[in-house]
């Protein structure tokens, strides 16, 4: 017989049976359970069906041994678990999904806990906070030291038992129902054993959750339970859903290592144990962490993992060694008492020997591809935890983020469904189902793949695995359609996938390393990797990523005095508020998705620009294709001037015209007023400048727009420099008082007063003040204040008129001889520079 192709459906018998539900949610990990007990909640009366492969509690989330990275430290912030997020998913998380986790986690961990789960606390009662690799701050909630996992699952479980919701165990799902719009209608499912449902039935739903966990069986030596086969995935793809971002396969840096040849699921030692102090060594016994990064042992997984490849293959050597014999038996017993137990099972000591380690397969960031609300690109077909990529990991899963995905929007996944109003169609046939893949090659496909594409990956050893995949889909005799040709179908039809989308990426980035190709690459690789399955096979499309700030305008905001990261968030921001989740509805309804069209930014007054790159930025993210600049940041044009245009598909570019406009008025309002106010002094030795009057998140582009417009600026926030007030004076009992307790307390910083009188000024003088704040002071007065400065011989110091001041006395005040002139106005009170879109015909 010929080799089939990769099947678009399993071969299996006819339904033999039908249920109706309202949702079904395959898998009963913490994603699927939390699905169902939220929508259960939201909907008392709807009929909730989890099916689960094995039994409840069963899959993934009890092997979790680490625990929960959430923000509950009051020192913590969830700015900082959002950095150390992107941080370790290098260049490819997805900053929506990502801000949306780390602001909604703590809740649903809270709500996690008033559904049972105990964790450890301090004798105070507090929650027991840990750091893992990749996290700068303790953030880590942990049960039973290392049984998370198995705490989240047990008070999952039992909510769900006393909430009577239906659960079919021992049922292995095959396939996604559609109606005839192309809509979810259910799931065909192989119920394993004897009872009222028995053999292959269906279940018609017009919502489906798959959170079906990770594919880590398809490596021979995994973290993964026996169940994770792919299954979601492959459904996924046979339903023409897109998967994304396969080939970023996390490999944990440290499972328990036990000989050669050892295959299936191995024990994992988890990250925690490092956060703890543990370290890494050689044979002989040198730390090999140190120098690589930053954080050494706690370094992201893919850094350890990698390093601990090559000091294997520098040594010669199949494993490494992780020291921990200084935390003493008691810690070890009450911190990590299951890893502890594993050890000694294995005739291992942790207390007097380091544990023998070496990466396994472990977590898979790519999968279904989803939105926020876990939608998948079919009706109805919703993706949690795992078998999803929501954008949260990029290319390398931030260590104890999963169990927070599965939570985080799984609820939001059950507050999307609750507001589905159409009930499914009938099913329609699907397409013809095509061979098996013969169970007995299950093996060769994990070999292969551990051998191909594993922690070291070439074109050389991914062009051998697939075709070794290719061969393995021929067999001499008829599958029979059972559980384990079906798991084999599935494990063959993610291996080839993950192979191919390896294949393509032709750069090291994250959790994929190519050998031929050291170097991560965002010129060619800030993107992703889109796989759908149809008639004619696997087709794969390149999208670039939705956050890759292009290089060029990222080095023009830096050579400006702008991170393109904070750029980056306040887009980011401003786009969270104008789309919401449902988008440019009008757009949507009235524009066609092919239609294209070209448009000129335009200024519709005289003034200043500025904020072009930041606008671009926006046109660029959402779609544009083409940007050309007429003018540059800080020029002066006409109204009726095109300062910029645009090209690409409508609905992008008026979706974009919104948050790029708001950006580019304000910022060319702030820059056309500064630019005033430096006319209005023109031939003075003073300079214009700003204060830290700012909106919130907008202090370092507004000050940008002062610099555009000619002026300078002053302090960007309360650490640069101490600046003594009216109130501080009070406080301290008197302005040289305060000046003193300032100097004392930080003996290198800048120290400016803001003074009220004339005898203030003479005390600050004799202070010793860099700068001199004359508050308030009439024209007459600041002239005054000018020559005792000139008289003072104590030290030099800078003078600075504020408050009161007029683009009428500008020039006045200007030529009293002061350094600067603070004007609050540039930044707080500007009028926007009027632009508009004019879309070409």
């Amino acid at each position: 017989m010929s080799a089939p192709a990769i099947p678009l459906r399993l071969v299996a018998p006819d339904p033999g049976w039908t249920v109706e539900a309202d949702l079904v949610v395959v898998g009963s990990g913490i994603a699927g359970l939390t699905v169902a007990l939220h929508y259960a909640e939201l909907v008392p009366r709807a009929r909730v069906l989890v099916v689960t492969k094995d039994v409840l509690a069963a899959g993934s989330t009890r092997w979790a041994q680490g625990g929960i990275a959430a923000v509950l430290d009051p020192a913590d912030t969830p700015d900082e678990h959002l950095n150390d997020t992107l941080l370790a998913g290098v260049g490819l998380c997805d900053t929506r999904a990502v801000r949306t986790l780390v602001t909604e986690g703590p809740g649903a961990l809270r709500r996690l806990m008033d559904r049972g789960a105990d964790f450890d606390r301090t004798p105070d009662g507090h929650l027991q906070l840990t750091r893992e690799g990749g996290h700068r701050r303790h953030r880590i909630v942990h049960a039973g030291g290392d049984a998370t996992g198995a705490e989240v699952q047990r008070a999952l479980i039992e909510a769900v038992r006393a909430g009577g919701i239906e659960v079919i165990e021992h049922a292995l799902v095959l396939d996604l129902l559609k109606d005839a719009r192309g809509r979810t209608a259910g799931v065909t499912l192989h119920v394993m054993g004897e009872g009222a449902r028995d053999g292959v039935g269906a279940v018609r739903a017009p919502a489906v959750v798959l959170a079906t966990g990770g594919m880590g069986q398809v490596y021979s030596s995994t973290t993964n339970p026996l169940v994770s086969t792919g299954d979601g995935v492959a459904l996924a793809l046979r339903a023409g859903a897109v998967v994304r971002d396969l080939e970023f396969v996390q490999f944990h840096p440290t499972v328990l290592w036990l000989g050669k040849g050892a295959t299936g699921q191995q024990p994992l030692i988890s990250e925690a144990v490092r956060g703890e102090g543990a370290f890494l060594v050689d044979q002989d016994g040198d730390r090999f962490m140190t120098g690589v990064h930053e954080l050494a042992d706690l370094a992201p997984r893919d850094v350890v993992a990698k390093a601990i490849m090559r000091t294997m293959r520098a040594n010669g050597s199949d494993h490494v060694l992780l020291d921990g014999r200084h935390f003493g038996e008691k810690k070890w017993r009450t911190r990590f008492p299951t890893i502890y137990a594993v050890c000694r099972e294995h005739g291992i000591d942790p207390v007097t020997q380091p544990i023998p380690v070496a990466p396994a397969a472990h977590y898979a960031s790519g999968g279904v591809r989803t939105d926020l609300r876990g939608r998948t690109s079919i009706d109805g077909l919703y993706a949690c935890g795992e078998v999803a990529c929501t954008g949260v990991h990029g290319a390398n899963r931030l260590a104890s983020n999963s169990l927070l995905e599965g939570l985080v929007f799984a609820e939001r996944i059950a507050d999307d469904i609750h507001h589905l109003s159409s009930a499914p169609g009938e099913p329609v046939p699907a397409q013809a189902p095509t061979g098996l893949v013969d169970p007995r090659v299950r093996g060769r496909i994990q070999s292969h793949m551990s051998t191909g594409a594993g922690v070291l990956r070439s074109h050389a050893s991914l062009a051998a695995t697939a075709q070794a995949l290719r061969d393995a889909r021929w067999t001499p005799v008829q599958v029979a359609a059972r559980t384990e040709s079906w798991e084999a179908t599935n494990l063959l039809t993610v291996a080839t996938v993950l192979t191919g989308a390896a294949a393509a990426r032709q750069e090291t980035r994250g959790s994929h390393w190519r050998e031929d190709f050291p170097d991560r690459d965002d010129d060619e690789w800030q993107g992703h990797l889109d796989v759908t399955l149809t008639e004619e096979g696997l087709q794969m499309t390149y999208t670039p990523h939705g956050d890759a700030m292009p290089n060029r305008l990222a080095q023009e905001l830096t050579a400006a005095g702008l991170d393109p990261a904070d750029v980056d968030a306040v887009i980011d921001r401003a786009l969270a508020e104008d789309l919401q989740e449902a988008g440019d509805v009008t757009s949507l309804a009235t524009i066609p998705a092919q239609q294209r069209s070209t448009g000129d930014v335009v200024a519709r007054a005289d003034g200043v620009v500025a904020g072009l790159a930041v606008a671009e930025a926006v046109f660029v993210r959402l779609g544009a294709t083409r940007t050309e600049r007429r003018v540059k940041d800080g020029e002066r044009v006409r109204g009726g001037e095109v300062l910029m245009t645009v090209e690409g598909p409508a609905r992008a570019l008026l979706t974009a015209e919104r948050t790029a406009l708001n950006l580019i008025t304000h910022l060319s309002g702030i820059a056309t007023l500064t630019g005033r106010w430096v006319a209005a002094i023109s031939g003075t030795a003073a300079r214009v400048r700003d204060s830290r009057k700012t909106l919130p998140g907008l202090r370092a582009l507004e000050k940008y727009a002062v610099r555009c417009g000619g002026g300078v600026n002053h302090r960007m926030s309360l650490s640069d420099a101490a600046l003594i007030k009216d109130n501080h004076v009070v406080a301290a009992g008197g302005v040289a008082e305060a000046f003193r307790a300032v100097r004392e307390r930080y003996p290198d910083l800048p120290i400016e007063v803001e003074v009220d009188s004339v005898d203030q000024l003479e005390a600050v003088l004799a202070e010793g003040a860099e700068l001199v704040l004359l508050d308030n002071f009439t024209v007459e007065e600041t002239a005054h204040a000018v020559q005792i400065a000139k008289n003072s011989t104590k030290s030099a110091v800078a003078l600075e008129a504020s408050g009161g001041l007029t683009l009428e006395l500008a020039r006045d005040v200007a030529e009293t001889g002061v350094d600067y002139l603070a004007v609050g106005a540039l930044t707080h009170s500007a009028p926007a520079l009027d632009v508009a879109l004019d879309l070409r015909g």
